[in-house]
């Protein structure tokens, strides 16, 4: 796959593509409903011996034109995205830059620029997709600025269980801790990447040796509880127990950002700098206050227990 940068104004003339079938889309998390619109456009180029391609947008539009000065998080930060756009056989991945002067295109600009002037012969987008100044362009009006020049396809709204399948319902299952959930709208486990850090080191004390995770920030944090994980590790992968949160046993005043904390099933190597990949399984409980260690280190071999239930139960 051949990924292209664009900055407005962009200098490509269709003379540097061959003619495309475009996905258009932020496609943040690539939701089942997104790898629809993304398939369809691979389908239609194999078809008509086209190639395929989508246009995304980096960064997402509220961080240049909201008032939040939080740091932006998403389901699949840049990197993630393009791994799995790749995935699905996609020959050109064009990278927006999403800037204030970008923002300010007409839609009919849009079209001439980034869908006429890169030799797209074909679009496909969702039902909701909007482009140009304000979001004012939309597929019903597509046609209109199209001008013959190149046809489409609007795949209608993607359900599961009655309702809409979205980036922001995914959200929702991030900030429920609900993996079962994400797995169903994704077709994929979450994953976040992160760098293993030194941390409080009590969790070895107690007899459950724990990597401290610092989990790049461009990753939407689950919500807070214990997990049933894996974690590659050096390019091999380990079933593991995770803790989201803040400790409460130990802190009485709660740190600004909560711990990751994975306990490595039948592992036991000093891993400090290693970049590691987590991938989200199941949410076995919420995160608690415990009476004293006695009763923490109890309920750690619970959750122990339970994650080896769980990762035996999919072996089976």
């Amino acid at each position: 796959m051949k990924v292209i940068a664009i900055t407005h104004p962009h200098q490509f003339t269709q003379d540097h593509f061959p003619e495309l079938v475009m996905a258009l889309g932020f496609f943040d998390g690539v939701h089942k409903g997104h790898q629809i619109v993304i398939k369809n456009a691979k389908e239609i180029a194999d078809s008509t011996h086209r190639k395929s391609a989508v246009m995304t947008f980096d960064p997402h539009p509220s961080a240049v034109l909201g008032t939040t000065t939080d740091t932006i998080r998403y389901i699949t930060p840049l990197e993630d995205k393009i791994a799995i756009i790749e995935s699905l056989g996609i020959d050109y991945l064009f990278i927006v830059h999403f800037t204030k002067e970008f923002a300010a295109v007409s839609p009919e600009q849009f079209v001439d620029q980034y869908l006429v002037g890169l030799h797209v012969g074909h679009v496909v987008a969702g039902f909701d997709y909007s482009y140009g100044h304000f979001g004012k362009g939309n597929m019903e009006t597509l046609p209109l600025y199209a001008k013959g020049r190149f046809t489409q396809t609007v795949v209608e709204k993607q359900t599961l269980e009655d309702e809409k399948v979205s980036s922001s319902r995914i959200r929702k299952t991030l900030a429920e801790g609900n993996f079962t959930e994400f797995y169903h709208l994704v077709r994929r486990h979450y994953v976040t990447k992160g760098y293993v850090i030194h941390g409080e080191k009590r969790g070895r004390k107690l007899g459950f040796p724990t990597a401290n995770i610092e989990v790049s920030d461009v990753y939407i944090f689950p919500a807070t509880g214990v997990y049933a994980v894996r974690i590659q590790i050096e390019g091999k992968w380990y079933n593991g127990v995770c803790n989201v949160g803040y400790k409460p046993t130990f802190h009485d005043q709660q740190p600004k950002f909560p711990s990751v904390e994975v306990h490595v099933l039948g592992f036991d190597r000093n891993i400090y700098g290693a970049e590691v990949v987590v991938e989200w399984h199941k949410r076995l409980r919420s995160e608690q206050k415990f009476s004293g260690l006695e009763e923490l280190v109890s309920q750690i071999e619970i959750d122990k227990q339970q994650a080896e239930k769980y990762f035996q139960s999919m072996n089976n």
